[in-house]
């Protein structure tokens, strides 16, 4: 198998030729004509992956599974045009694909966002954007390194209803920007405000070894994570129960319901100060639930995870001067007539095909969506620990805890890490 430096030195050497520079590099720096189509790529076609087989501006090229069941069942659907494979590397070795969209369990998001934009290539990722709070890091890196564009799928914080306030994150963040509910504030997102956590995603312990579908490239499937035997619990749909690849509930659904709340408490660029956990002992290989799950900012403001439902009253937000509650009910009178007497936020690139084009930044992009993906990645920490950590947004690391600074990276089989 290549490895992660061998690909890259590949692509390295290979950029020396002009046959496979990336084509939109050919009009200067990361330039796209407005009037091109952009190109694209599919990696894991198996779950989210069949949703975003199309989108608008860009045209479908390659699909990647290391199920062939999986590749063989798309390729039947999107056309002749289209090539299959096995090996995602492939795919990044193509100069004619513009965007790659990473759909793939999520111990796989960090190592090929980052190789896909050492290969030129721009980004498109499913949630939550890394496995780990370093892999994040490395993204950002990455992304400013090479001049990658980069989206994380999740869109709440500029588009629709969000779950059970019935209303856009736009009105509740002209609300906390406009002072109205007084600070700091405190934002709970259980059953009770409107949000399912998904227990469901939990893990079996102590699973028997079973024989690998001959279909399934089961050694490409767990790449970087830590080599376990097969069972079919750890892949495809269940494998969210399990630590080497996910965080379970707060891993699958975490980062949709937390980002907007980064975004309207005006916290896009720090992480909250300290999390603290009330949890059954985590088994340390499969998920369990939890009950509460506490983050706390410097000024006071805080995000309280509610697994139990505790608060049968509970306020999705909760300010000194009043209160909002599923379905956008508050206590600040004619909240409505207030909001329309306000000022917008500041507007955002809502599609990627246009933030490709300009090369300027998505409006969920790596370092807002790295911070996000933060909160989720301290509680999963923190829930594997079974104990309150502090952590410095500043370093992004935690305060003299050596035991929970290991778990910033996971450790990746040697075929990845070098």
């Amino acid at each position: 198998m290549k490895s992660r430096r061998g690909f890259v030195k590949k692509s390295l050497i290979a950029a020396t030729g002009i046959s496979i520079i990336p084509r939109h590099v050919l009009g200067g720096p990361n330039f796209i004509p407005p009037s091109d189509q952009l190109t694209k790529a599919v990696i894991g076609v198996g779950g989210m992956g069949q949703g975003h087989l199309t989108y608008e501006g860009t045209k479908l090229l390659a699909i990647c599974d290391a199920d062939g069941k999986h590749l063989a069942d798309t390729l039947k659907k999107v056309g002749a045009d289209v090539k299959g494979y096995r090996d995602f590397r492939e795919v990044l070795d193509r100069p004619d694909i513009d965007i790659v969209h990473i759909a793939t369990p999520p111990h796989w998001h960090g190592l090929m966002s980052i190789m896909a934009a050492e290969a030129g290539k721009d980004v498109w990722c499913e949630k939550p954007m890394t496995r780990t709070i370093g892999e994040g890091k490395r993204v950002v890196e990455a992304m400013k390194i090479h001049g990658k564009m980069f989206r994380l799928n999740t869109w709440f914080r500029f588009k629709d209803n969000f779950y059970g306030m019935g209303t856009p994150v736009k009105k509740l963040k002209k609300v906390v920007d406009s002072g109205a509910l007084g600070w700091p504030l405190k934002v709970t997102i259980s059953g009770v405000t409107g949000f399912n956590w998904k227990f469901y995603w939990v893990g079996k312990e102590n699973l028997a070894p079973q024989s690998v579908p001959e279909q399934l490239d089961y050694n490409m499937w767990l790449g970087p994570a830590p080599e376990k035997p097969y069972n079919s619990h750890r892949v495809h749909s269940t494998f969210r129960g399990y630590w080497d690849y996910d965080g379970g509930g707060l891993g699958d659904m975490g980062q949709h319901y937390i980002d907007p709340v980064q975004y309207f408490l005006g916290k896009d660029h720090t992480s909250p100060v300290k999390v603290e956990v009330d949890a059954p002992q985590q088994h340390y290989d499969a998920i369990g639930t939890w009950r509460r799950i506490t983050y706390t900012y410097a000024d006071g403001c805080q995000i309280i995870l509610d697994g139990e439902n505790r608060d049968k009253n509970a306020a999705y937000i909760e300010g000194p001067d009043g209160k909002i509650f599923n379905g956008f009910k508050s206590t600040i009178p004619n909240i409505e007539g207030l909001i329309n007497t306000l000022p917008d936020p500041e507007e955002q690139i809502t599609s990627f095909s246009e933030s490709v084009k300009t090369r300027q930044k998505f409006a969920l992009n790596e370092e807002n969506g790295h911070r996000s993906a933060t909160i989720v990645n301290m509680g999963v920490v923190a829930l594997r620990l079974g104990r309150s950590l502090d952590f410095d947004p500043v370093k992004q690391e935690f305060v003299n805890d050596p035991e929970a600074n290991r778990l910033l990276d996971q450790p990746m089989r040697t075929s990845w890490a070098d």
